[in-house]
C-alpha cells in the first residue's frame, strides 16, 4: 500500500495514545507525555523503527517490571561542566532528556557541558536530542551505547558491539538546523526489525553470517552480525563509542551489554551522552547560523555528477518529513496496526485506528 493510501494519526492523537497506554503500566500522567512526545518525534523524523514502534516492548519491559516506573534521576557527579547522571532505571527518554536540559544549563555558564548517564534505557532516535539544544542556539553531539550488541569486532564472530550511534545538531538560519544521524553499523537493527514485521528482505550489505555470507532473512538472524559503516573504521567508531558512552559512565558495554529486545525483565545500565556546546561563546549566534545557511548553499549547488539528482545535507530528508508529516499526520501501516492492537486491547484502551 503507497505512503498516499495509508491511514495518518496526527501527532497529538499519537502522543495521547502513547501515553495513555504507558499511564496503565504505571508512568505518571507527566513522564508518559515526555515519552510519548520523544516517541512520536521520532516517527515525524522518519525513525519509523523508534517511535509507535516501539511500544509493544516497552510494555513488555514495562510489565515485566524491567523498568523503575518512580524512578530518582539524579545527579551523582558534578564538576560544573562535566556531569554524570544516575538514571535510576527509568525509561531512557526520561533520562536522556534530562541530561540534556542539564547540559543546555551548564553550556549557557561554561559555554560547553558534557553530561553522561548510566542506568538508563533505550531512548529512541539519537537525533532528537541532538536537536534540542539547536533551538537555544547550542550545538548538541549525542551518542549512545545500543540496546543490543548485533555487531561483531571487524574480523570476529562474537557480537560485542551494538549500533552505537552519534547525532550532531547544528543550529541554522532561515534554512534550519542541519542533523547529522547515523548509527556506527551499515543499518540500524530498527530497520531490520521493520522488514521482519512487514515481511521484507534485507538487502545485501546489512547483515553476514558468522561465515561472511550475506544475510537478507530479517525473521532469520541469529548469530548474524551487522556490517560496520566504512569496514574497520566503523568498528573503531562503535568501540570508542561504547567506551566514551559506557565505560566512562560507569555504563554496560561489550559483553555486560543486556538485549534489550529479547530480555524484558534485567536492568540494561544502558549508557549515553550529550555535549552541548553554546555557539555564543565562540562567535555572534546570528552570524554562525548565516554561514551556515552559506555552507549548505556552496553544497548543494555543486554541480551534480551522473545518477545524482541533488545534493542534500545530512539530516536535510529527515527534517522535510516532520514539516510534511507534521501537518499530514503519521502514517498507520498495517503491520504496525496489528502489531499494536493487542497492546491496546490488554491495556483497556481504544485501538489506535479508532483513533484516527
Amino acid at each position: 500500500m503507497s505512503q498516499e493510501k495509508l491511514p495518518r494519526a496526527m501527532p497529538a492523537v499519537a502522543r495521547n495514545y502513547i501515553a495513555k497506554i504507558l499511564s496503565v503500566y504505571g508512568i505518571d500522567e507527566e513522564s508518559a507525555k515526555s515519552v510519548a512526545e520523544l516517541m512520536v518525534r521520532a516517527d515525524l523524523l522518519g525513525g519509523d523503527g523508534h517511535g509507535l514502534f516501539r511500544l509493544p516492548s516497552y510494555v513488555k519491559r514495562l510489565k515485566a517490571g524491567g523498568y523503575n516506573t518512580n524512578p530518582s534521576i539524579t545527579i551523582d557527579r558534578d564538576n560544573g561542566g562535566a556531569v554524570r547522571v544516575d538514571g535510576d532505571n527509568a525509561m531512557g527518554h526520561l533520562v536522556v532528556r534530562q541530561c540534556v536540559e542539564i547540559a543546555m544549563e551548564r553550556a549557557s555558564k561554561h559555554g560547553v557541558a558534557w553530561v553522561g548517564c548510566h542506568h538508563s534505557n533505550h531512548a529512541g532516535i539519537a537525533g532528537s536530542y541532538a536537536l534540542m539544544p539547536t533551538e537555544k542556539d547550542m550545538v548538541g553531539i549525542y551518542v549512545a551505547v545500543g540496546s543490543a550488541n548485533h555487531m561483531a569486532p571487524w574480523g570476529g564472530t562474537d557480537l560485542l558491539l551494538s549500533t552505537n550511534p552519534i547525532a550532531i545538531g547544528v543550529p541554522g538560519g532561515e534554512d534550519g538546523p542541519v542533523l547529522l544521524d547515523m548509527a556506527t553499523t551499515e543499518v540500524a537493527y530498527g530497520k531490520v526489525k521493520l522488514a521482519a514485521q512487514r515481511g521484507e528482505t534485507m538487502p545485501e550489505g546489512w547483515m553476514i553470517d558468522a561465515q561472511g555470507s550475506p544475510l537478507t532473512d530479517p525473521t532469520n538472524t541469529g548469530g548474524g552480525s551487522l556490517l560496520p559503516i566504512g569496514g574497520a573504521k566503523g568498528y573503531g567508531l562503535a568501540l570508542m563509542f561504547g567506551i566514551l558512552a559506557g565505560t566512562l559512565n560507569g555504563a554496560a558495554f561489550g559483553q555486560d551489554l543486556v538485549d534489550f529486545n529479547s530480555d524484558f525483565e534485567t536492568t540494561t545500565n544502558t549508557g549515553q551522552f550529550i555535549i552541548v556546546a553554546d555557539v555564543k561563546c565562540f562567535m555572534d549566534p546570528s552570524l554562525f547560523k548565516s554561514q551556515i545557511d552559506q555552507i549548505r548553499k556552496e553544497m548543494t549547488s555543486s554541480p551534480l555528477r551522473p545518477g545524482f539528482d541533488s545534493i542534500r545535507l545530512p539530516g536535510e530528508r529527515s527534517l522535510r518529513l516532520e514539516q510534511e508529516r507534521t501537518r499530514n499526520g503519521i502514517p498507520l501501516r498495517p503491520e504496525l496496526l496489528t502489531a499494536l492492537l493487542p497492546v491496546s486491547e490488554a491495556a483497556g484502551v481504544p485501538a489506535l485506528e479508532n483513533w484516527v
